[in-house]
Formats: C-alpha cells, structure tokens, sequence
C-alpha cells in the first residue's frame, strides 16, 4: 500500500511555520532534552529543554507574582486582551494547522478546524466574563442584605493531553485569563510546540507573559507532585486519563486545590431501527474518525438495532473503506497516523483479538509497512461482549458494531462502564431520542450529531470520566471563588 505524501509545496510551508516557533531548535536530544516527532515519518521535528522539578517551582513563583497584578486589571481590559488573541489566532491558522498535523498527526483540513474551535474558547470567554454571576438579596429574618460576588481562585496548574494541543490548551487558559487567575501550563510531553505558539500569540496579543508560564517536561510525575505540593497553586484542571487523574487528585487533597478533571471515556452509540440511515452513518463517522478517533468522546461501542443493522453496517463499511490513509499534510488524506508505535500496536492487538472471538472483519484491519504510525479505518461487525475492544477505550480508527434487540437492552448494556463522559442517540422518534438521552448515564448526548462539543456548552463527564466542567459560564466558574459579604442593616426614620 502506498500512502499519499505531502507535495513539496506544504512541506516547505509546515517546515517554515516550525522554524517559526519561538526559540526553535533540531538537534539530537541531550541529557536533558528530548525530541519530537513526527508520527508521519517518525522523524524528529524539534527539541526542547525537559525542565525539572525546581525549574517548575520557578516558574511558579513568576505565575503567581503576575496573577496578582492581573487580578486587579478591569473585565473590560481583560476582554479587549481576549479579543485581540482571538483576532491574532485566526490570521495564525495556517502556521498553527502545520504545526499541529507535524507534531500530532491531525489532518490539516481537521487542524485548521481544530484552530478555530481553540479560538472560539477564547473569543467565547472574551464575551462571558464580562457576565459576572452575583447576587444581592435581603436576608429573609431581617436586619441584613447579602451580597455575593465571584472572585479569581488564584494560580492555576492546567495539564494537556497530546490529541487535541491547542483546543485542550485554550479550554482551560482562557477562562483562567478571564477570570483574573495566572497559569503554570504543562502541554503534553508528545505535542508541546502547538502549546509554545500559542501561547506566544497570547503573549503578542497582549496577555502578560508572567501570566502563562509554559512547562515543557519528561518528568511529569516529578513535576506534578512539587507543582501540587506548593501552596501558590489553588486549582487544578486536567484531562488525560482516569487513572493519571486519580493520582492527581490525591496530591491535590494535601493542600484542598480545586480539581476540575476530564478523564476517560468508552462512548456508546446507539442507532435504532428507525434512525435516517445517510443521517446515522454520517454522523457515526464524526462521532468515530474526528482526530482519526482519537478523542476521550469518540464513538467507542457502536450499537445497531437488529431491523437496521445490515444496511448500516453495509454503508459504514464502504464509507470507511474510502477514507485516505496517509500523511497528516498531505492534500488527499482524511486519515493520518496515530500518535505513536505503542497506538497501532494496539489497534491491531485490539482487532486479532475481535476477530479471534467471532467478529467479523468488513473493512480495513490492516497496518501498512513502511515509516509512519499508520492505521486502517477499520469496522468490525457482531463484536462479542468478550472481546478486549468491547470494554476498552479504543482511541483510534475502529468501529466496533455490535447488535440489539430492544431499547430495554441497549441502556442496560450502554451504561455497564464505571465511564460516563459522552454517548450519542441516532433515531427520528423525538420521544425516544429524550427518553433515552434522560436514561444514560453521561454528561453530554449528541442526538442525530456526531461532533457535540461547542464552546459554550459544558463539557465534561459522570463517574469515572471526571468532575467539573469547561465551556460555557460553567468552565468560567471553575477559576473562580464565591465572596460573601453580610452588610448589617438598621432602620432609619
């Protein structure tokens, strides 16, 4: 099989966007250094310093000494800030797309967009903060009025997953921003240049550099235990996974630090007899292929009902089948490589094991020779509950379909994972697409909409899949204190 390549023409201009990065630099990683690749060639595209523990208190203390001053500045002052990054990232796009499918392996028609969702996080909180929740009310015996009003948390740690570096990144670094609070941010070990670009734009739009202090790492558990451990820092947001998430907050219960986590998830998705079939398979393949599904909201365990299975199952397999496998810049693809060595290797265990077990193989399964993480979009068909990929969070390419008689059925079996981060309901029937949404147990339902995530909606999950939200004035409301204030009162003649 012989991928697609980029043409010369968008090499050169993704090799300059990464000569562009602030204080870039190719050379073999030293002792304390380390390198990052690109999962398209698996080529070294930059190194970067790999900073330690102490170095990370540093920066801290910067952080924390910025936040003060900025705590002070006014809503409207912070908003224009938020607007001119706005304004600043989408002129950056492309440069920020390149450097996205470089160094994560997104295609670049799916970079570009993911720069447009990370932007309107910030356009959005630009808008919000200038919302501020409060309150004023009498107290009910008398004698008094309450006021309440929200107030910055303080300096703020945010820790980034690799899979989407610049939507993970603004997620977090703007509501921080708008609410007055400074931030340590440590991206992904994988794709940390995204992060430094961003960043830097920030900085040109306006945003104190003091205020955002980026740490680039391989000793994330080092890092996170002297970070957590120092009483500057007041609040936590994190997304990766549950178990990475579990260990952070217990290092967080030391000092009482607000925790906002948004961990794993094993996404059902559910297509009843009466679903429109263009509509389902459509929508199953955002739901399964956005960032080559490699998503903590990507479709994991596909569920068709008996009446419409075969035509589903059918026309999923041939769209899948066309998809373009190659590389993440390269002009034709709609599928790049996954992250790294370790990923397909597992898609590929995931996908003998199935198969192993009874499921059928109708399309792709395959992992092409050569240089490159690369992974076939794959569907497998009539998945047994025993198989591995049946109770795993897959993150990558394949659609695992398995069938269902009744509605009673699919819940109990959507629902039997201590996740609960984002579940989608395919049907025409609105009373069954509300009932079902009220029955699973998940914080967000995409219903006929495979891609529901939007900035001012909030995200985040039940159960094991974390706690806390970001988007909408929920995501504000995690940087921010509720202030109490009782002013006595007496009566005047």
């Amino acid at each position: 099989m012989t991928l697609p390549k980029p043409s010369a023409e968008r090499l050169d201009a993704s090799d300059a966007a990464l000569r562009s990065l602030p204080g870039y630099t190719n050379h073999e990683p030293g002792e304390k250094e380390f390198a990052v690749l690109d999962p398209s060639t698996e080529e070294r595209i930059a190194t970067l310093k790999s900073m330690s523990p102490e170095e990370a208190i540093a920066e801290v203390a910067i952080a924390d000494e910025a936040g003060r001053a900025w705590a002070k500045t006014t809503p409207r002052h912070r908003s224009d800030t938020l607007h001119n990054a706005y304004v600043l990232l989408i002129a950056n796009k492309e440069r920020l797309a390149f450097v996205i499918s470089r160094e994560m392996g997104k295609t670049f028609a799916e970079a570009q967009g993911e720069v447009q969702y990370a932007a309107d996080y910030v356009r959005w909180y630009a808008e919000e903060l200038l919302r501020p929740a409060g309150g004023y009310r009498e107290n009910p015996v008398g004698g008094s009025t309450i006021l309440t009003k929200r107030v910055p948390i303080g300096l703020s740690l945010l820790i980034a997953p690799w899979n989407f570096p610049m939507a993970m990144i603004t997620r977090k670094i703007a509501p921080a921003i708008a609410a007055g609070c400074a931030s340590v941010i440590k991206p992904a070990g994988l794709t940390p240049l995204t992060t430094l670009l961003t960043v830097d734009l920030l900085a040109e739009a306006g945003v104190p550099k003091g205020l955002m202090r980026v740490v680039t790492t391989t000793q994330s558990s080092a890092f996170s235990e002297a970070v957590l451990a120092d009483p500057r820092v007041r609040k936590i947001s994190f997304t990766g996974s549950t178990s990475v998430g579990s260990t952070l907050m217990g290092l967080a219960a030391k000092n009482i630090v607000k925790s906002s986590m948004e961990l794993g998830g094993n996404a059902p998705l559910l297509v009843f007899d009466d679903a429109d079939l263009d509509r389902a398979v459509e929508g199953t393949m955002l739901a399964k292929l956005r960032n080559g599904g490699q998503s903590c909201v990507a479709a994991n365990r596909i569920y068709v009902q008996d009446g419409i299975a075969d035509a589903f199952v059918e026309a999923l397999s041939e769209k899948m089948s066309q998809v373009v496998l190659g590389n993440s810049i390269a002009e034709s693809v709609g599928l790049g490589p996954a992250i790294n060595r370790a990923a397909v290797n597992k898609f590929q265990h995931l996908v003998d094991d199935a198969v192993a077990h009874g499921a059928e193989l109708r399309a792709g399964g395959r992992t092409p020779e050569g240089a490159g993480y690369f992974f076939e979009g794959t569907v497998l068909d009539r998945v047994p509950a025993e198989a591995e990929i049946a109770n795993t969070e897959i993150f990558g390419p394949i659609a695992a379909i398995s069938r269902f008689s009744s509605q009673e059925e699919v819940l109990q079996r959507a629902n039997d994972t201590p996740f609960g981060l984002a579940s989608y309901v395919f049907t025409e029937n609105l009373d069954r697409a509300l009932n079902v949404a009220d029955t699973l147990e998940t914080g967000l339902v995409g219903i006929n909409n495979g891609v529901p995530s939007n900035p001012a909606a909030p995200f985040g999950g039940m159960k094991q899949s974390g706690l806390g939200r970001e988007g909408s004035h929920e995501g504000l409301e995690e940087y921010q204190e509720v202030r109490y204030y009782n002013i006595a009162r007496r009566e005047t003649s």
